[in-house]
């Protein structure tokens, strides 16, 4: 299925209701029956019907019931709903005494050209809204995807310590950034100079800044969030965030500030470790940290502040 949703519910019912009641929902609705051998496991069915739709339906032998609606791009969503109010309907008209819970779950667009759904740091799968790849490359350290969202903003202000920083006249520094969100609102803050470095660049660009003696007021970590993984010998992502950090500490002024995202606020452990590593930096540091709802995240994050002692 090249582009499609599929909405499904769920109800404890006991296991005293006839099959014939329960196809008859679907018969209705003029779809093809197919049962499917479950070897005492319950009951499984599918059901085909006009333009294409499917029905799976699932009876299990504990008494719950699912039931999920699949249809293509271009089906009637007004008739897809209406197939499925008629259902649910029907259901609790057939199953009068029996059910003890009924959930409705919303629709899932599966296979489309953007996909919207990815999990938050902590497991749970959240409709993002995206509505378009902007870039998606590998580079030599790490996948690079920009994906277009109108809540970017907060993300962006909160990187750049926006609000409690005075950028006027200072010389700034941007690592990554691709998507140019950064650098339009930095532009704004009137510094002298700022310097942007893309992804792929930014270890032997730190190098060079730190051999020749060049350093900033600011410097914004665009790169990547603090990996999920707490064992840093199992992830190679760690010691490329400890070499950029490294790096990136050499090049601060003394009195410069670099600001950086930490990762969800859930991820405690894994938060707990990235501070661990801030205490093992070449140069001593003091660090704060904000979080923030991100609109576009659907999460808590956690940014980082982190200056010379």
């Amino acid at each position: 299925m090249a582009d499609g949703c599929t909405q499904s519910w769920h109800c404890d019912i006991t296991p005293s209701t006839s099959t014939s009641q329960r196809q008859s929902i679907f018969q209705e609705q003029e779809m093809t029956e197919t049962v499917h051998d479950t070897e005492g496991h319950g009951y499984l069915a599918t059901f085909i019907g006009k333009n294409g739709r499917l029905v799976i339906l699932r009876v299990h032998s504990h008494g719950l019931v699912t039931v999920d609606l699949q249809c293509c791009e271009g089906d009637n969503i007004a008739q897809v709903d209406n197939l499925l109010n008629a259902l649910e309907k029907k259901l609790k008209s057939l199953l009068h005494g029996n059910i003890r819970r009924v959930k409705r779950l919303p629709a899932l667009t599966r296979g489309a050209a953007v996909d919207r759904y990815w999990p938050t740091a902590d497991g749970r799968l959240v409709e993002y809204d995206i509505d378009r790849v902007v870039y998606d490359e590998d580079s030599a350290y790490q996948n690079i995807k920009i994906l277009h969202s109108q809540h970017d903003l907060p993300y962006t202000q909160a990187i750049m310590g926006r609000g409690k920083e005075n950028y006027t006249g200072k010389e700034v520094l941007i690592l990554g950034g691709g998507d140019g969100g950064i650098l339009a609102e930095a532009v704004k803050l009137k510094p002298e100079m700022i310097t942007m470095v893309l992804v792929e660049d930014c270890v032997p660009v730190l190098k060079k800044y730190v051999e020749e003696g060049k350093t900033f007021d600011y410097v914004i970590n665009d790169l990547t969030a603090v990996p999920i993984s707490t064992a840093p010998e199992e992830d190679s992502t760690w010691e490329f965030l400890q070499l950029i950090l490294d790096l990136s500490i050499k090049v601060l002024r003394p009195t410069g500030k670099y600001f950086t995202q930490g990762n969800c606020a859930n991820l405690t452990e894994a938060l707990a470790l990235y501070e661990e590593q801030l205490g093992r930096l070449s140069c001593p540091v003091n660090f704060s940290k904000e979080v923030v709802c991100v609109p576009s995240y659907m999460e808590l994050w956690v940014f980082y502040t982190v200056w010379k002692k």
